[in-house]
């Protein structure tokens, strides 16, 4: 009994610990340390020179790592690193950190890490390496934390199957520089290693069917921007159709948008892909047109006006047509009178 008690004890007192978050002490150094990660924060997009790029990333990720093994670090958000995209997803298991550096115009490299939330607040962290330039088929590849697929991420779905969570990423990649990239990658854990990639996006519901891949990526020419976004009234990752203004599909530069929008579901452990999100079609000679005021000879329409007129104002301007004003009778008045 006395063995049972003091158990319970102790694992209230992990708990009570834990839920206390940062010590002051720990949030003070964590404060100063968020100082003065900004500047190379900054200098990693901003800086001209390549190599101070270089020696900025090299400083951050060395003097973040040490931030990050402050106990409780978990819970401290690192708001002002605005250059570093920063994700939780909705069970708060883990936090995703990513950001770019550009080398050349062809040749951008993302970093990143991702830490889990650990019961003593301790660290655990797995470094992101970028190794999308030596992978010979992205699309298919599943890799670990060391054979990434760069890309800086600005949302996580959460889903789930078989009592296991999917964490589907949506990220942008500056690719280079005649195209720009933007990314669907599920992350998953298996026996607490992070796993990227899989057979999740499955396509047998297409016209024209093909295999399931790995990972779903958008890639477009440079100076267009396509949507790619997850849409909770849907419940379906929605993202803007490309074509080609060349008619050379295979020359991904050449993509643009068309203004029909595909999309992902999730179901039974896949995202089902679907051709066409949006199926409403306006029959032709119904389309929504404002009120025409004027006819076809430019001549104003008055029951139009007194359709759209107030109330009290068409009592006015109904009054019959016979009514008119009395006729006022001037009397002549003699001169010298």
């Amino acid at each position: 009994m006395k063995k049972l008690y003091l158990f319970v004890v102790c694992i209230i007192s992990i708990h009570w610990c834990f839920s206390q978050g940062l010590q002051k002490n720990e949030e003070f150094f964590l404060q100063q340390k968020e100082d003065s990660l900004k500047t190379y924060a900054k200098d990693i997009i901003q800086a001209i020179n390549p190599q101070n790029r270089f020696n900025a990333d090299s400083l951050f990720t060395k003097m973040f790592v040490r931030a990050l093994k402050v106990t409780g670090s978990f819970n401290y958000p690192f708001d002002s690193l605005e250059t570093i995209s920063k994700l939780y997803p909705p069970d708060s298991s883990f936090r995703i950190f990513t950001w770019q550096m550009v080398i050349n115009d062809n040749i951008i490299r993302q970093h990143g890490a991702i830490q889990m939330k650990t019961v003593d607040g301790s660290l655990k962290l797995f470094p992101l390496i970028d190794k999308s330039d030596v992978t010979i088929n992205i699309e298919d590849t599943v890799g670990n934390n060391k054979g990434w697929i760069g890309a800086v991420y600005y949302r996580i779905i959460e889903t789930k199957n078989a009592h296991k969570n999917y964490y589907t990423l949506l990220g942008f990649d500056e690719n280079n520089i005649r195209s720009n990239r933007k990314i669907i990658e599920v992350l998953s854990f298996n026996h607490g290693e992070p796993e990227f990639g899989g057979r999740y996006f499955n396509f047998d519901n297409d016209a024209v069917k093909q295999p399931a891949i790995s990972r779903y990526i958008l890639e477009y020419k440079k100076s267009t921007g396509p949507r790619l976004t997850y849409d909770e009234n849907l419940g379906m990752i929605i993202f803007e159709h490309l074509e080609s203004e060349s008619n050379e599909p295979k020359k991904k530069w050449t993509l643009i948008p068309d203004g029909d929008y595909e999309g992902f579901k999730w179901n039974n452990g896949q995202w089902v892909h679907v051709e066409k999100v949006f199926n409403q079609i306006t029959p032709e000679g119904q389309e929504p047109v404002p009120r025409p005021l004027k006819d076809t000879q430019g001549d104003l329409k008055e029951d139009k006006l007194l359709d759209d007129a107030p109330a009290e104002k068409a009592t006015v301007e109904e009054m019959p047509a016979t009514s008119k004003k009395p006729k006022v009778i001037k009397k002549k008045v003699k001169p010298g009178v």
